[in-house]
């Protein structure tokens, strides 16, 4: 009765195009009028504690190195950088992007943001050449899920922070060569799309063009490369290590790059303390509906559930991932994080699932849902900077997430393709 209470009055209020931090108070107010429970105090009080959390410190320190290098000149270097390594070959813009998505996804950890920087730089290239307009936003948009995934994601964050006892830098790790994978597997695409297409255009650099790139983007690339490599091998935590991602970001982009100033700094870093805020005030929310989500015991519904399945992982981990598809479609990625992890993590412990894995299948999962229509925040985002219309560029995506939805099946049925790497680095 409670797990359908709380689901209804969730599709309710978003039905009515409320945002989604007030659903879930709303939420949170309904559960407690079923449960009898009438505290004014209780939804505050859990949204200040679900919201005092160490590893969520993460998350304003990422959000601000993102901004920084965004602003300051770094994007750009790494656009070129994957038009220097690719362009030459026959669609090499569309290469390109999907290359960039790769690095940015280290840089930024965000799909809207990861979308945002590469379609205002590349959209306006692709135009240029020729590629048709629902076609060029579907390659940035598809590389967008990329994001979530691959180290640093603030959505493995979230997760890390939410469900006790995962490590956050295994949750990185476990991301990394999926995120390649997936990269790959895009590039494939792309390359039959090119010769049905027929896209003829290529990049070429002269030797001073190319030394000059190289330097540049050095020091872009070279961030995730230290990142990564001071968490694995425990010379910071994640926390410390967005920290450290941020001071980078700034040492870069205005000492050497000098296209950031100081001026320009405090603008980034309001920008930042709003996108901050934004999802701050989520994950208090949802540690409130959470609260009474617990109390009503909804975990234990859903186990009930699905209990049939829990002798069978791979049905198990199949319907899980149908379910969280028809929610990534009407809601975004950080509240279904904050809301379904808790929900459905005994239930994979009982069914003996690494949860490492799991965390993998459930962000990949719901990273597909901003893509997928009619709620998919990267398409509007797509759609807005590059002039696009919806219609056009959900046809063109067809394929590409057709790809990726056959990938995260294939993770899902393979543990070891995401398992054994995770041993090599761990």
């Amino acid at each position: 009765m409670e797990l359908f209470l709380f689901l209804g009055s969730l599709f309710v209020f978003l039905a009515f195009g409320i945002p989604i931090s007030i659903v879930l108070v709303l939420c949170s107010i309904v559960l407690m009028w079923h449960s009898g429970m009438w505290d004014a105090m209780i939804i505050p009080s859990t949204m200040l504690d679900g919201a005092n959390n160490y590893p969520l410190m993460a998350i304003p320190f990422f959000v601000f190195a993102g901004e920084i290098m965004a602003a300051g000149g770094l994007s750009q270097r790494v656009v070129q950088l994957a038009q220097l390594m690719i362009g030459h070959v026959r669609g090499g813009l569309g290469y390109a992007a999907i290359i960039a998505s790769v690095i940015f996804a280290g840089l930024m950890g965000s799909s809207v943001g990861e979308a945002a920087a590469l379609g205002g730089l590349l959209l306006p290239m692709m135009r240029q050449v020729g590629y048709k307009p629902g076609r060029a936003g579907a390659v940035i948009a598809s590389g967008a899920i990329l994001g979530p995934i691959i180290p640093p994601s603030t959505n493995f964050i979230l997760l890390g922070a939410t469900v006790s006892g995962l490590s956050i830098t295994k949750l990185f790790m476990i991301g990394l060569f999926p995120g390649i994978f997936i990269g790959l597997a895009l590039m494939v695409i792309w390359y039959i799309i090119v010769r049905v297409d027929g896209y003829n255009e290529t990049l070429s650099f002269t030797r001073e063009e190319k030394i000059r790139i190289i330097r540049d983007a050095t020091p872009a690339f070279m961030m995730p490369v230290l990142l990564l490599g001071g968490i694995r091998f425990g010379v910071f935590t994640p926390t410390e290590g967005g920290a450290f991602a941020a001071v980078y970001a700034i040492a870069v982009c205005m000492l050497y790059y000098r296209e950031l100033s100081f001026r320009g700094l405090l603008r980034v870093s309001a920008s930042a303390a709003r996108t901050t805020a934004v999802v701050m005030l989520i994950v208090a929310t949802a540690s409130a509906v959470g609260w009474f989500i617990t109390v009503a015991q909804i975990p234990t519904q859903m186990t009930q559930l699905f209990a049939p399945l829990i002798d069978s992982p791979v049905l198990l981990l199949l319907s899980i991932n149908l379910f969280l598809f028809l929610i990534g479609m009407v809601m975004d990625l950080t509240p279904n994080v904050l809301i379904f992890a808790p929900v459905f993590y005994p239930l994979i412990q009982q069914a003996g699932i690494d949860p490492y894995f799991f965390g993998l299948i459930f962000i990949l999962n719901l990273g597909i849902g901003v893509i997928t229509p009619p709620v998919g925040t990267v398409l509007y985002v797509v759609c807005g900077i590059g002039n696009i219309k919806i219609g056009a560029l959900i046809r063109n995506l067809l394929p590409f997430l057709l790809v990726e939805i056959f990938l995260l099946l294939l993770l899902t049925l393979c543990p070891e393709i995401s398992l054994t790497p995770l041993r090599w680095l761990m």
